[in-house]
């Protein structure tokens, strides 16, 4: 496949790594970090401005109408600073009103806010005892006079302390429904906290708590895993950025560590690993275009297909680009004050959010077809 980039993408893209390498640099984040809140509102408002929330969201809620490929652009720039700001959260949150919202006043009005930068979501994926299984659910839903009341606990919610509004699946009358509730619904239960990647995740309780039915035509069960598949190719994105962050910080720490007074860069040995490197990440990346693109499909098995494969080649490039990066970088590969380091950590949460290496194998191989051409 020839993937080029049309010139208004490398265009978006070369603005975003403007602002991020002027404003968002390496110290800039791990201050970011290190703040009560773990997230910046200056440089939320800025990606406001940017056009990035605006990017996913439908031209009649004020969008752009951006697809998967132009989502590329951006999470491969996030990746490669390691933003910690909830973008990735708010974009699953958006595909998922774009698939299962109804489409009326309501949905409209928030996706309007989405674009402006004025509310942010968060999707409630994981239950504590599911692990990867996302038909795995307890939480559920009952009516409650013109509404719903919901009622079990969501772990591992990406950025929930600082979403606006969640995405909520849940069980009514024993079928899977997706439901939307404000983050300052009652009898809700917010527990806040930092992940070893220095983003935030939150643990959501909810006893009874107000929420709003998705009531589109694609809001039950199916829809649910195309949310999760669209999640996963933002997620190879960002990763993409990362490794190529990695790569790079890598092949310059060489030309500065010096063994028998000469830099390591020098030896062959080295400059052969670095190249698996390379290789790893320029395999990612292709498996990710080719995701991004197939995510689309009408086929709804191609899409499956294309998702985990990329999933799949994605968590093998991380954990192997990020191990060979530690080691090069000596000592200082696993300390806080590289950059390296953060960008593993990063890579090793990727690898495992919305499932991990084996669970996108397996559920590659269980697709129609693959026993047929492994014979």
């Amino acid at each position: 496949m020839n993937f080029n980039f049309t010139d208004e993408q490398q265009q978006f893209a070369d603005a975003l790594r403007r602002y991020l390498d002027k404003q968002y640099g390496f110290e800039a984040r791990q201050a970011i970090v290190r703040t009560e809140a773990g997230v910046s509102d200056e440089h939320w408002s800025a990606f406001a401005e940017l056009g990035l929330t605006a990017l996913p969201v439908p031209e009649a809620q004020g969008g752009f109408d951006g697809g998967t490929v132009d989502m590329l652009v951006v999470m491969q720039e996030l990746g490669r600073a390691i933003v910690v700001e909830p973008y990735w959260s708010t974009a699953v949150g958006i595909e998922a009103l774009k698939l299962s919202g109804p489409g009326d006043s309501e949905d409209a009005a928030l996706l309007e806010r989405a674009a402006q930068g004025e509310s942010k979501l968060a999707v409630a994926f994981h239950e504590p005892h599911a692990r990867y299984d996302l038909f795995s659910i307890d939480t559920t839903a009952t009516r409650e006079g013109n509404g719903y009341a919901l009622s079990g606990t969501k772990s591992v919610v990406q950025h929930g302390a600082q979403a606006d509004y969640w995405i909520v699946p849940a069980r009514l009358d024993g079928e899977i429904a997706l439901f939307v509730v404000a983050r300052d619904a009652a009898n809700t239960q917010i527990t806040d906290y930092r992940t070893i990647d220095g983003q935030r995740a939150a643990t959501l309780a909810f006893d009874a708590t107000p929420a709003r039915k998705l009531n589109g035509r694609h809001a039950g069960a199916a829809a649910l895993e195309h949310i999760a598949d669209y999640g996963v190719v933002l997620l190879c994105a960002e990763a993409v950025g990362a490794l190529d962050a990695l790569n790079h910080a890598t092949v310059e720490y060489t030309k500065t560590r010096q063994q028998f007074g000469v830099p390591i860069a020098r030896f062959q040995a080295l400059q052969h690993r670095m190249v698996e490197m390379l290789i790893h990440t320029e395999q990612a990346r292709s498996a990710t275009y080719l995701a991004a693109v197939r995510y689309g499909s009408d086929d709804v098995d191609e899409r499956r297909r294309a998702v985990s494969a990329a999933k799949v080649r994605v968590g093998q490039a991380a954990r192997f680009v990020g191990q060979q990066a530690v080691q090069l970088h000596g000592g200082m590969g696993v300390t806080n004050e590289v950059a390296a380091a953060h960008l593993f950590k990063r890579l090793a949460i990727i690898e495992t959010t919305l499932g991990d290496v084996d669970h996108h194998l397996a559920r590659f191989a269980a697709l129609p077809g693959f026993a047929t051409a492994d014979a």
